[in-house]
């Protein structure tokens, strides 16, 4: 029994010396450094994609035949309009050949028609004549009844014969139209064994050599604009509610590392992507090498706007309890107290902005020490954290 009563005297002694220890160490100001607000906060996105062109076309003809001529290849810059390959065409320009006969043929025929009946013009009129001074003559008795209706009928033979003449100008016509249109089609044909560039570009791509039969609508060549080259990026879509078109960005190529391209942003997609939870975005780069490769990785960081002033803390500093709201720790007429706040913009380097919920003269906390954060008690300001423009 008095061992237990010593155990028992022991324990109590260890509980009333650890808690005096407590009580004394939390009566000791605990030292914490704060922020303090800074100036000109840019506020960014990062993003992480490659590099690609807006004009990028795939060329192939659209007939089936052997390559017989080819004028471009990889790396090649071409003209809009140049020749860049052709196929085997001798079939179809024997079709542009008769075409074109048959077009010298329907004109023939259509001059034919034309004369026979401006003839047939003549003939009409010269019987109208002719039967005229036989109507009159037979009221005079002077001709026959006879002789008179023969002239009448002869008359209208011709008129009737004018018109089929006529009738058969328009066929020749149409026929004349037919001929050509035949012969644009055919060269149409022709003109299918023919590749030409659609606009200035790049070849970066040629799939197949002289001999090798294509078939329609198989890539030849891959073409791209230059110009149009650009960088295709993806945001996390929880960052991404302030971009626009227009803003200023910074692109660095993996394949050249520590240069920075100044760029701006081209397009902001509608659509996400649904599994990555991201935003598409295309930034234009002004300034970067004219020798560019599709596909590179990219990084991209776009400034969306600019603080005149904010009060930062570093996002571990914070305890988040919402999206846009956390609790902090504050130093108030000397005192430690939790805050719940207000977050706005965050930065790429891990602070975040707090917009409200302090009351006046609190200042915030900026780097949680190991220990000692207690409700109430005292605390000592070192230095407020330096932080620096960005």
């Amino acid at each position: 029994m008095n061992r237990a009563v010593k155990l028992a005297l022991l324990a109590a002694t260890v509980a009333a010396l650890g808690f005096g220890a407590f009580r004394f160490s939390a009566s000791r100001p605990v030292s914490v450094t704060v922020a303090a607000p800074i100036a000109d906060v840019a506020v960014q996105v990062f993003g992480l994609g490659t590099q690609e062109a807006r004009i990028a076309s795939r060329l192939g003809f659209e007939t089936a035949a052997a390559l017989v001529e080819l004028n471009a290849d990889h790396g090649d810059r071409v003209a809009k309009g140049t020749l860049l390959a052709r196929l085997q065409d001798g079939e179809q320009r024997a079709r542009v050949a008769k075409s074109a006969a048959g077009v010298s043929a329907a004109e023939t025929a259509l001059a034919k028609a034309e004369a026979l009946a401006e003839r047939a013009t003549v003939i009409a009129r010269q019987k109208a004549q002719i039967n005229e001074r036989r109507q009159s003559l037979v009221e005079r008795r002077t001709v026959s009844v006879e002789a008179a209706e023969q002239a009448e009928m002869d008359a209208r033979v011709a008129t009737a014969d004018q018109a089929i003449a006529a009738r058969d100008v328009e066929v020749a016509r149409v026929g004349l139209d037919t001929a050509r249109a035949q012969l644009v089609l055919d060269e149409v044909l022709l003109e299918r064994h023919r590749l030409v560039a659609p606009f200035d570009g790049v070849v970066i791509a040629r799939t197949r050599e002289l001999g090798a039969v294509m078939n329609p609508g198989e890539a030849l060549f891959t073409l791209v604009d230059p110009a149009t080259v650009w960088i295709q990026a993806f945001v996390d879509e929880a960052r991404a509610g302030d971009l626009a078109v227009g803003q200023p960005a910074e692109v660095r190529l993996r394949s050249r590392p520590g240069e920075v391209f100044a760029g701006a942003v081209a397009r902001v997609g509608l659509e996400n992507d649904r599994v990555g939870e991201e935003r598409r975005l295309y930034v234009d780069c002004r300034d970067c090498p004219a020798d560019f490769h599709l596909g590179e990785q990219a990084e991209v960081i776009v400034t969306t706007r600019r603080l005149a002033e904010a009060l930062v803390v570093a996002e571990k500093a914070v305890q988040m309890t919402a999206p846009a709201e956390g609790v902090v720790w504050t130093v108030e007429g000397g005192r430690l107290e939790e805050r719940t706040v207000r977050l706005g913009a965050r930065l790429l380097d891990g602070r975040v902005a707090i917009v409200g919920g302090l009351p006046e003269g609190a200042r915030v906390v900026a780097a949680l020490p190991a220990s000692g954060l207690m409700a109430g008690r005292a605390a000592r300001i070192v230095e407020p954290a330096a932080e620096a423009a960005r």
